[in-house]
């Protein structure tokens, strides 16, 4: 195919995309729409390439396109997987690298797309955007593609029989694709959006966008004059559709769906711009030299800034974005040396070239092997890992979670049963409920010791993940409007009533996707629902969220890792406050027509002078990024107490431990 700049220039606009939002510059929270950018692109030339191929040829050689295809891609991605897994077995916390491991296993033979979707990795949960090769479901999607596209093709070519008819048949063919994966992702992204996002037949269609393009630009007439007016405004409209998708989307949006034709259009239209006019002034810049080696090195790119974006944020005290920036220019300088020593070498290699047969072979062999390192590494990590746990053990870092949840109150999102755990005898005078999702139940062993007295019943009503805001919200993990948390919340408000007790204790996350006006009205109305019912009520605020993870911290680690970070920096967190603080202005609104409700705030206990540690006093403060391990909530049990304005006598209730 002609070598066509601006196509290369989309390459690199795609990489900044997704280089800007992985980085968490400000501006790019919707970048991961670059990856829909390469799709169509890939689409668009490998549908061109093999079309030429058949109609050129008569038939399509597919030894030649797959050891095409290993070439470009597999080298590079080899180095990659196996450095940044050396790396990560000396710098990544124990526990979490058997997941590591096996991610990278399924990265090497292209199928780690498959195993994030059936793992229920979200690319957005914050469990997962951790994990070293989360990027590479971009490259199994890629390769599964690769693996079916030249066998349609050739079956389309095949049933059209004579090679006037072939486009046509093709154009037809991958309409329907086109229109068949299109609905199949937008039903899927309803009711699963994990799936919609990471599995190849949902992302078909992009594609198949692709090669309609190529289609529809290689059948017009080639008197017909190139439109300067028709380029103005493909222009117009595919820029205005990509810079529109980067400024509405972020990471709480159902994605793909509907939303990512915005992306893709987007791309076609510019596709077509400038093929239609190469003088207007987006392909223009497009094609100017800067976005031209950053085209040619954004497949390297794309592989190294994840890893060591991931392993930085493991070595620096404070990731903030000078650092992300650093981090970022240092993967392109690894980038480029990849390109060059590695990616551009092999590529143009005179002897592969000239032996597809044994380019496959030897890919193949290579790529198992390097899925058996990971296993290996998978394999030696866990016996590492029951070493470090004892050891934590030992040191008192234990991570230690509420009963409630050994107990059986929260159905998570199962089923919408409202499940009650009582403690404390029946008879007793007063009742306290304790009434939220994980973040506001987090609290539970410092309320268990509060409300031991004889006269105190407490009772718990909690389901994960599930906000005390009267509003419908859209769930990430399970990719889709979380309706049980709403039918609970209904079922929690109606078994209130009836209950009446005397002391309400309310808890959430404060970073729930919802808007000022929803913070506020669902707040009031939910509190409108409950202040009537509870004699009186507390509002707990969300404690803050961590860029570490606080149990994983303390593990012990290599050498490597001791010599490169300083102990007694390396586990504490200044948390950016902002969103919490914010979210806490609007449910004070929110809570003053309400005499009976008071706001408690544990943030100063819980992150002295501003600072979150991940051991106070010997004791684990966080179990992960978000939640206080309950050993620590027990040390709080006196201040929390103390502010939510309930007598509290630790000689009265020490009995209660067992509750706990």
């Amino acid at each position: 195919m002609k070598y066509r700049a601006d196509i290369e220039g989309l390459r690199a606009l795609a990489i900044l995309l997704v280089v800007g939002a992985h980085a968490k510059i400000p501006g790019f929270s919707g970048g991961f729409i670059g990856v829909d950018i390469f799709f169509v692109l890939s689409g668009f030339l490998i549908s061109g390439l093999l079309v030429q191929e058949r109609l050129t040829t008569g038939r399509l050689d597919f030894a030649g396109f797959y050891a095409r295809r290993f070439r470009r891609l597999l080298p590079a991605l080899l180095l990659m997987l196996l450095v940044s897994a050396w790396f990560g077995w000396q710098l990544l916390p124990p526990s979490g690298q058997p997941e590591q491991a096996m991610a990278g296993m399924t990265a090497a033979a292209w199928v780690s797309n498959m195993h994030f979707a059936f793992a229920h990795a979200g690319y957005f949960d914050p469990g997962t955007e951790t994990n070293l090769y989360l990027h590479t479901w971009s490259l199994g999607v890629e390769e599964q593609f690769y693996l079916v596209w030249p066998a349609l093709i050739a079956l389309v070519a095949a049933v059209a029989g004579s090679k006037e008819r072939i486009a046509r048949c093709l154009s037809w063919a991958m309409f329907a694709l086109l229109f068949a994966s299109l609905l199949l992702e937008l039903w899927t992204t309803r009711y699963s959006a994990i799936h919609a996002f990471y599995l190849m037949p949902m992302r078909a269609w992009q594609f198949a966008l692709g090669a309609l393009v190529f289609l529809w630009l290689r059948q017009r007439d080639e008197s017909m004059p190139n439109g300067k007016s028709a380029s103005l405004i493909a222009v117009i409209g595919g820029i205005g559709l990509i810079a529109g998708a980067l400024w509405l989307l972020d990471g709480r949006t159902p994605y793909p769906g509907a939303w990512a034709l915005l992306p893709s259009l987007g791309t076609a239209l510019l596709i077509f711009a400038g093929s239609a006019d190469a003088a207007n002034p987006v392909t223009r810049i497009l094609s100017l030299s800067p976005m031209q080696w950053l085209g040619h090195v954004s497949y390297s790119w794309y592989l190294w800034h994840w890893p060591v974006l991931i392993l930085g944020a493991m070595l620096s005290p404070t990731y903030d974005l000078k650092c992300r920036l650093l981090l970022v220019a240092a993967s392109l300088m690894l980038a480029l040396v990849s390109y060059l020593c590695v990616e551009k070498p092999l590529r143009r290699a005179s002897w592969l070239v000239v032996k597809p047969g044994w380019t496959i072979f030897v890919s193949l062999a290579l790529a198992a092997m390097a899925a058996s390192l990971c296993l290996a590494w998978g394999n030696a990590a866990s016996r590492r890992h029951q070493l470090v746990e004892k050891q934590a053990a030992a040191a008192g870092h234990r991570a230690t979670l509420p009963a409630i949840y050994a107990m059986g109150c929260d159905d998570w999102y199962a089923s919408a049963e409202l499940k009650v755990c009582s403690f404390g005898s029946p008879d007793a005078k007063h009742t306290a409920v304790a009434m939220g999702d994980s973040i506001g139940l987090q609290w539970f062993p410092a309320l268990a010791r509060i409300f031991a007295g004889p006269d105190w019943r407490l009772l718990v009503l909690t389901k994960s993940s599930c906000p005390m805001v009267d509003r419908p919200i859209y769930y990430a993990r399970i990719g889709r409007e979380y309706t049980e948390c709403a039918s609970w919340r209904q079922r929690a408000e109606d078994w209130m009533a009836r209950m009446q007790p005397d002391f309400l204790i309310l808890g959430s996350t404060h970073t729930a996707a919802y808007t000022k006006d929803e913070w506020i009205g669902g707040t009031h109305d939910l509190l409108a629902r409950l202040a009537p019912h509870a004699g009186r009520l507390v509002v707990l605020r969300s404690t803050p969220h961590l860029e570490l993870d606080g149990a994983q911290c303390l593990e012990v680690r290599s050498a490597l890792y001791a010599a490169l970070v300083d102990a007694e920096k390396r586990c504490v967190a200044r948390p950016d406050m902002h969103e919490s603080d914010q979210v806490n202005d609007w449910i004070t609104q929110a809570a003053k027509p309400f005499g009976n409700v008071r706001l408690v705030d544990m943030d100063d206990e819980v992150c002295p002078l501003g600072l979150c540690h991940a051991a106070i006093n010997g004791r684990l403060v966080y179990r992960d990024q978000q939640h206080l391990n309950a050993d620590f909530v027990e040390t709080l049990t006196a201040p929390l107490a103390q502010r939510i304005g309930v007598p509290y006598s630790p000689a009265v209730n020490a009995t209660v431990g067992a509750n706990r």
